[in-house]
């Protein structure tokens, strides 16, 4: 196995900016490769993380319900988690809220005491050990320029050289239709890249935070919204939001790519997306660049919380998310297979979890390999 990296070190965009959340399974359509392969995938980081004395904790999440309005969507979670199998999930009371979250605010809420925190780029460092010291190869500062189909072979040029495989499975992230478009696959989906930031809380005020504190999900808008999550280094953080970022690895408002925005842009589907979400995406881009307004939508959620408490923006990710030409935002995990090449298309949250799963999956059903 050889594994080619564009970046200098493993783990450098998604998996190393994100929350380190190990969901449970609560939110997914029943059915979907996402509600299945997380479930398993959950499973199998658990298991992996104590096979390699890699830190895991069940701190557990609660999902509030802020008023009345929201008890109806708590209820259609609930049925989700029920048909995914969500283990031990329970309706709580207000009384039982507080017992779990004492600062929580909130109506009504549903509990997930296994949903746990990781060190998702460890874990990627633990894989790609393990992989040198099975014989193979991770090679990094490899970005790829080519790549040609050739007498049943993959031939791939990147910046290192050139190399050929029998087989070669695309997990490329944030430039996943950019490896595609080279290797000849549909022109969709595309990868359209929103940035989600996190503010730190400060250590002062831990005692905020025991666990997980999550929004109840807003279906018209495809994004969770601000909540707060206890890292698995007892680190609390306060996010993500949503915003566009203005590059496929724009991890900034300054980090700008003219030809990449333009690419966005002229895509048939961005105006029908516009139209669909200006509203939320103008209230997104206000909290990112206007702290008091982010500060606004945490505090809806833990009354407690001062403006000081959020301390500084610790870091920022950028999710890959898949969309067609229609505009719509593509929701489940999809690959394509181009002949002797499978194509990751499309891995949002709950990736991350279920990366272990959705490896299996690509072994079994397309490549024909058993565990």
């Amino acid at each position: 196995m050889t594994v080619l990296e564009k970046e200098p070190r493993v783990a450098a965009h998604q998996t190393g900016h994100n929350s380190g959340v190990v969901h449970a399974g609560i939110y997914y359509q029943p059915g979907s490769l996402k509600a299945k392969l997380c479930a398993k995938g959950r499973v199998m980081t658990r298991e992996y993380c104590q096979e390699h004395s890699l830190p895991y904790k069940e701190t557990g999440k609660l999902v509030v319900a802020l008023n009345a309005g929201e008890i109806s969507r708590l209820d259609e979670i609930e049925r989700r988690s029920a048909l995914n199998k969500v283990p031990d999930l329970a309706r709580v009371s207000q009384e039982k809220m507080r017992e779990i979250e004492p600062h929580a605010a909130g109506v009504a809420a549903l509990h997930s005491p296994h949903t746990a925190v990781v060190d998702y780029a460890a874990i990627a460092e633990t894989m790609a050990n393990q992989i040198r010291l099975a014989g193979g190869s991770v090679l990094l500062n490899q970005k790829v320029a080519a790549v040609e189909s050739v007498s049943g072979t993959c031939v791939v040029s990147t910046t290192g050289g050139t190399h050929t495989f029998d087989r070669l499975v695309v997990c490329a992230g944030l430039h996943s239709d950019v490896i595609a478009k080279l290797v000849g696959a549909a022109d969709a989906p595309r990868i359209l890249p929103f940035r989600g930031e996190y503010w730190a809380l400060d250590p002062a005020r831990s005692n905020l935070v025991n666990g997980m504190i999550y929004p109840v999900p807003d279906p018209a808008f495809p994004f969770l919204g601000v909540h707060f999550t206890r890292g698995v280094y007892d680190d609390i953080h306060v996010g993500p939001n949503a915003v566009p970022a203005l590059a496929r690895e724009g991890y900034s408002w300054g980090k700008i790519s003219p030809r990449e925005l333009w690419e966005v842009l002229r895509w048939p589907g961005a105006g029908r997306l516009a139209r669909e979400h200006w509203k939320m995406g103008g209230k997104e881009i206000a909290a990112s660049v206007l702290k008091p307004l982010y500060f606004s939508a945490a505090q809806a959620f833990i009354p407690e919380l001062k403006l000081s408490d959020l301390t500084h923006k610790t870091m920022s990710g950028v999710r890959a998310q898949a969309w067609a030409k229609d505009g719509s935002l593509l929701d489940d995990f999809a690959v394509d297979q181009i002949g002797p090449i499978t194509l990751l298309r499309n891995a949002p949250s709950p990736a991350a979890t279920s990366a272990m799963a959705i490896a299996e999956h690509v072994l079994l059903n397309y490549l024909g390999i058993k565990r």
